[in-house]
């Protein structure tokens, strides 16, 4: 093995290399600085300890030749495609998202229809104050399809013969927080009915248009719909659907030169998220429509906890959105745009443990991340005292008897 061995210099070179791949796959991850340096630390580590157990050098130096391609490959600008001219159908953008990506969308140049649940609200005000007259604002329900009928008349008259390059599906909605057995079955339907069945209706209507211009099919979706984050069902699983549903049409529309992304946000600060009256409100709505026996097994002050860790978690959330706007340019104008992009610190870091580590190990990262609850179910607390009292008093009663008699 000695006469395979190659010079230190050459060693450290093809370490270092090594290590450095590793790293940008690391940082990808938005991992905190401390983070970052001590994950590179245990990367160069591991592959020192590869190179002390004789791996042959033949293979050593292909490791090295492809670390090398990717590497340049990854830190190569790669040139985008055009904007202007193009169009593009983005829903729900009264806010968040959808009104973020619209305006960034329009300084582009693209040509952009925004669909807004309200024409005369503030979201739709500021996109006319600040966007040229390229954009236009149609008022579209995505569960209505006469709304959405219209919608499409309205962008076909517009585009004349030409097709339409991209459709961004934003519009979503999470109407309850809270376990399974609390949830009532209209939050479960009201999710699916917006995220899932909505979004399909979108998709259906605008697709000839797509196929038409081989374009691009991006749509928001969520890491719920990829994990069990608690008390998150209802909402998760209409993501999960629609995971499902993109997955599909990718295959589906390759033949037709259509590309579809799906984007995987993390935390941010988009709709009611900030609104302490919106969560009040649901909580108060939860509580008048528990059955009597199940608020008692659960107890009112387990569900107004969860409440309260669900303000917090959303005060706690990211206000900067351009993560998941540049997420969406990207799969609007790469030559080869993702499959899936996660846009936002940790979720990278979310996935890499919940597809590499133990179920335990993901498990207990995603309630240590999420919600941490620390009052219990009401039926599951200890009753000792209770017990203890019932015993004492029921020895006094046997006490007395004893004295009677």
């Amino acid at each position: 093995m000695d006469d395979l061995a190659l010079p230190s210099w050459l060693r450290i070179l093809v370490v270092a290399m090594l290590a450095y791949g590793v790293m940008k796959r690391i940082l990808a991850t938005h991992l905190s600085p401390a983070s970052t340096v001590a994950a590179w630390l245990g990367a160069t580590v591991l592959m020192e300890r590869a190179w002390a157990l004789c791996v042959p050098v033949g293979l050593l130096m292909a490791l090295l030749g492809l670390v090398y391609f990717l590497s340049v490959r990854a830190l190569t600008p790669h040139a985008t495609l055009p904007a202007l001219g193009k169009a593009v159908v983005i829903t729900g953008c009264d806010s968040g998202f959808g009104k973020a990506t619209a305006r960034r969308l329009d300084t582009l140049g693209f040509q952009v229809f925004a669909t807004v649940l309200d024409l005369s609200g503030e979201g739709a005000r500021e996109l006319q104050r600040t966007c040229s007259s390229q954009l236009t604002l149609l008022q579209v329900d995505i569960t209505q399809p006469q709304q959405l009928q219209q919608a499409l008349m309205e962008v076909r008259a517009r585009l004349g013969h030409r097709g339409l390059w991209g459709l961004v599906n934003n519009a979503g909605v999470c109407v309850n927080f809270g376990d399974i057995e609390l949830s009532q079955m209209s939050n479960f339907r009201g999710c699916m009915e917006v995220n899932f069945f909505g979004t399909l209706n979108v998709t259906k209507c605008f697709l000839s248009l797509l196929r038409q211009a081989k374009g691009r099919l991006v749509t928001i979706s969520s890491p719920a719909g990829d994990q069990p984050f608690p008390c998150l069902a209802a909402y998760g699983a209409s993501k999960a659907a629609l995971n499902l549903l993109t997955n599909t049409l990718r295959h589906e529309l390759a033949p037709w030169g259509v590309q579809v992304s799906t984007i995987l946000p993390s935390s941010y600060k988009t709709g009611h998220c900030s609104n302490s009256a919106y969560w009040e409100e649901q909580h108060q709505q939860l509580l008048r429509s528990l059955p009597r026996e199940l608020l008692e097994d659960y107890g009112e002050d387990y569900v107004s906890e969860t409440k309260e860790l669900f303000h917090s978690y959303a005060r706690q959330a990211n206000t900067d959105l351009s993560p998941v706007v540049d997420a969406i340019v990207q799969a609007l104008l790469s030559p080869q745009p993702e499959a899936r992009y996660l846009a936002g610190p940790g979720v990278g870091l979310m996935y890499f443990i919940h597809s590499y580590c133990p179920f335990s190990v993901s498990n207990r990262f995603l309630q240590s991340l999420f919600v941490k609850k620390t009052v219990a179910p009401r039926a599951l607390r200890k009753r000792a005292p209770f017990d203890l009292v019932s015993h004492d008093d029921n020895n006094n009663n046997n006490k007395e008897e004893e004295m009677v008699k």
